[in-house]
């Protein structure tokens, strides 16, 4: 560990009479049970189910509820080894798993993605959040007849608007070191549930009375792929030829639904002993969260609320749903606003984890010496990592404003770094089974031996999967590609370059950077129960 002493905190504290203990460690930690760690992830991966039906129906048309369905259903797989690289490494995630089966250079390249998906997170929830709160000030303005629905220029600086000041509120609350409250993500998911169980029975009972029909089933014929939802392929006769590049198209589209699988892996060593059953536990309790709520919001959007209007609603499709349904007008308007106010909550919370997830893969970059330690210079005042957060929501603010509140072009984005790092990981781990061969207390499943040698069909079959559908999305998504590929070449050449700085300042060695107050005595005459204790992991 490295300290700095801060002898103006220091008199801070003797001048209040009250010693401070200052606790800079990560092995303090305050173990959690798999339902409160489903929560902290569920905050993440249940938001995308406010912005990820509408983008894709905005591209492949109305059967994009059921790539939903099955990006939902694959997301189990990809989780499955999303918790092997865990059971291999405590600190797992993309960048542990790919740096001791690829290499370096290679990990660098994985963290340089997975920070455009951390990155784009923020944005993109936060102007979602916007959106959802532009359309029900436009339903109210039109209910009272203040004036007509809100043009788009207006949602979208509403939009943007918004994000920027949740994006600089949390920029601030982690700079103070925000208190990671495991207590305040259940509550959430709970208020989250409530909406979701009122939403899916009120739509059922919709759906029936107006004899709704489901959309049109996932075959290539049904898809409307527009030349936008071709990207470089516009001109190719290959999406028209071969109906299975069709379906990786649509699936690429759809691929936002799983977003937010890292974050599994980030808070996998806060889990409660036996660590990895309840991994698996939360695991679970994740996808059939997730599968329900992103898939279904998807089909009843299809299914109830009118072609002629739906298009209006695709960036705002719970609000549309919620207009749409059957019942009073003001009934419907309130439970607009409650989904609003719930959305606000999820998708804010989706910020923050952003801003806290690039902190922590930055900081274990920075450890392992491919950043310089001058990134983790803690605060003066808060101890906390302040470069890092500051780098990070600056990039954050300026995406807002490039992307003007749009959350279409913001999908696209956030796409690149989403598939790529999963796809990664993926590879990581099939390489692991070779190089690292032996005892797992978990694999993914569907393993054969021939001859002697394990041959992980699961794992090569979710991996195949997972960069087709990246590669896919390379010729289907050009701004993405281009702008994804420039930040991940940009940021592997800080990593270089930095890395290369700190081999030849000499040898480094992994350390927590922290503050350290001076107290000439920390037990005061008084009973010890006035000490102020305050730790920053």
């Amino acid at each position: 560990m490295s300290s700095t002493p801060q002898s103006p905190a220091a008199k801070g504290s003797q001048s209040s009479g009250i010693p401070r203990v200052l606790v800079a460690t990560t092995a303090l930690l305050s173990f959690i049970s798999f339902w409160r760690a489903a929560a902290i992830v569920l905050n993440d991966l249940a938001s995308s189910a406010y912005y990820a039906g509408g983008e894709a129906e905005g591209y492949i048309g109305k059967a994009a509820p059921w790539f939903i369905l099955a990006i939902m259903l694959f997301s189990y797989a990809v989780r499955a080894v999303y918790v092997e690289s865990c059971s291999m490494f405590v600190r797992g995630g993309v960048y542990r798993a790919v740096k001791q089966s690829l290499g370096g250079s290679l990990a660098k390249f994985s963290v340089s993605a997975l920070m455009f998906d951390y990155i784009l997170t923020g944005p993109i929830s936060g102007v979602a959040a916007g959106q959802y709160l532009a359309g029900l000030i436009s339903d109210l303005l039109q209910y009272f007849h203040v004036s007509g629905p809100l043009s788009g220029g207006v949602v979208d600086f509403v939009s943007a608007s918004f994000a920027i000041v949740v994006t600089l509120y949390f920029w601030w609350e982690n700079t103070k070191g925000i208190p990671e409250s495991s207590e305040k993500a259940l509550h959430i998911m709970k208020l989250v549930t409530v909406m979701v169980v009122i939403l899916i029975g009120w739509c059922s009972y919709t759906a029936f009375i107006r004899h709704s029909v489901l959309p049109p089933f996932p075959h290539p014929r049904n898809l409307r792929l527009s030349e936008s939802a071709l990207g470089w392929l516009a001109h190719s006769s290959l999406p028209h030829m071969f109906g299975i590049v069709a379906i990786f198209i649509a699936l690429g589209h759809s691929v936002l639904a799983m977003s937010g699988e890292e974050s599994l892996a980030q808070v996998y060593r806060e889990i409660e002993h036996p660590k990895l059953p309840n991994l698996k536990k939360a695991g679970l309790v994740i996808f059939i969260y997730s599968l329900v709520f992103t898939s279904l919001v998807s089909f009843f959007a299809v299914m109830i609320i009118p072609d002629s209007v739906r298009q209006g609603y695709l960036e705002n499709l719970i609000g549309g749903l919620a207009m749409s349904l059957a019942g009073p007008i003001y009934v419907r308007l309130i439970f607009h606003g409650f989904v609003v106010v719930v959305g606000t909550l999820i998708l804010a919370g989706a910020v923050n984890t952003a801003i806290v997830g690039s902190n922590g893969v930055l900081n274990r970059v920075s450890e392992d010496g491919v950043l310089s330690s001058w990134f983790r210079q803690p605060h003066r005042k808060y101890g906390t990592s302040y470069r890092i957060i500051n780098i990070v929501v600056a990039l954050q603010v300026i995406t807002i404003i490039i992307s003007r509140g749009d959350v279409t072009f913001l999908a696209n984005l956030y796409a690149f770094g989403v598939i790529w790092s999963f796809a990664m990981n993926g590879l990581a781990v099939l390489v692991l089974r070779y190089t690292k061969p032996g005892h797992r207390d978990f694999q993914v499943p569907l393993n054969f031996y021939v001859r002697g040698v394990q041959v992980p069909v699961g794992l090569i079959l979710i991996t195949l999967t997972l960069f087709l559908i990246a590669v896919t999305n390379l010729f289907t998504k050009p701004v993405a590609t281009m702008a994804g590929g420039a930040f991940s070449i940009l940021l592997y050449i800080v990593f270089t370059i930095s890395e290369r700085r700190a081999r030849r300042a000499g040898a480094h060695v992994e350390m927590d950077q922290f503050n350290l107050e001076m107290e000439a005595n920390l037990l005061p005459k008084r009973s010890a129960q006035s000490l102020e204790i305050s730790w920053f992991p």
